[in-house]
């Protein structure tokens, strides 16, 4: 197990994503500071206490949710009335958000927001994800709030299918959508379709898949798998990324990964 997180690539800013890896799952957080308040304190809260027995329907979900989001709140409140004014409105208005993922040790895997589930398989060749189309990144994530009801739509369950030669992982938006072009890039006669409706779309994302497009095609597993499950430390992670960024195939953001 080995959990690789890293804040965007400038200078002084904090890292709103959670990474943990445990003997009994993995999990990401993506903090989402576009909104609200606290971002960075509420996606560590949520790996913290991430519980050993897989979520396996929205019901469970929405308990863990439950039991947890209050003693978090608290404390921020507290934090929030320190700083006072705009800051303690804005809480008191908006709350904190973040997306979560994660895959237990037998398989199950559970979402909610735009951080990814994955389970490649060497013998196959052959990617599970809990994503859908790669153009779906486009659209706002649904995300969890320390003081708001979950929404049903935004959760999703599922097991992957896996066994020794299979790796389980899971990532935050900006690194599972680079994971996610890269393998359809390779097979890009099986996701035409989609990759196009991804370019026609203009966004950001779009420019990725183009210029990924108009690369010599990788082979996923050495050069996309295998080059990120080899960075064993932050350092490595960090130059593995940075590379990607100059290339062109990779968005500007906070980047994490745990591997099972």
């Amino acid at each position: 197990m080995i959990g690789l997180s890293i804040h965007k690539f400038e200078e002084g800013i904090v890292n709103e994503d959670a990474v943990k890896a445990t003997q009994k799952w993995i999990a990401v957080s993506d903090g989402a500071g576009g909104g609200g308040v606290f971002a960075d304190l509420w996606s560590k809260y949520l790996v913290e206490h991430f519980p050993d027995e897989p979520i396996t329907d929205y019901q469970t979900f929405d308990k863990w949710m439950d039991g947890i989001w209050e003693p978090f709140y608290n404390e921020c409140e507290e934090l929030a009335k320190v700083e006072g004014g705009m800051l303690l409105n804005k809480f008191y208005d908006e709350g904190s958000f973040a997306t979560i993922v994660a895959v237990w040790e037998d398989g199950h895997w559970m979402s909610y927001g735009d951080s990814v589930a994955f389970c490649y398989d060497r013998t196959s060749r052959k990617l599970q994800h809990s994503f859908g189309r790669i153009v779906e990144f486009n659209n706002p994530p649904y995300l969890v709030n320390c003081k708001d009801s979950t929404n049903e739509k935004g959760f999703k369950c599922g097991k992957f299918d896996f066994h020794k030669n299979s790796v389980v992982f899971v990532a935050s938006d900006a690194l599972a959508h680079y994971i996610l072009m890269m393998h359809e890039v390779a097979h890009e006669e099986h996701y035409k379709d989609e990759l196009q409706e991804a370019i026609d779309a203009q966004t950001k994302d779009s420019n990725f898949i183009m210029t990924a497009l108009g690369m010599k095609k990788a082979d996923f597993e050495k050069d996309v798998i295998d080059k990120l499950l080899n960075c064993r430390n932050e350092w490595n992670f960090k130059q593995h990324l940075q590379s990607l960024r100059k290339k062109g195939l990779i968005g500007h953001d906070d980047y994490s990964i745990a591997i099972l």
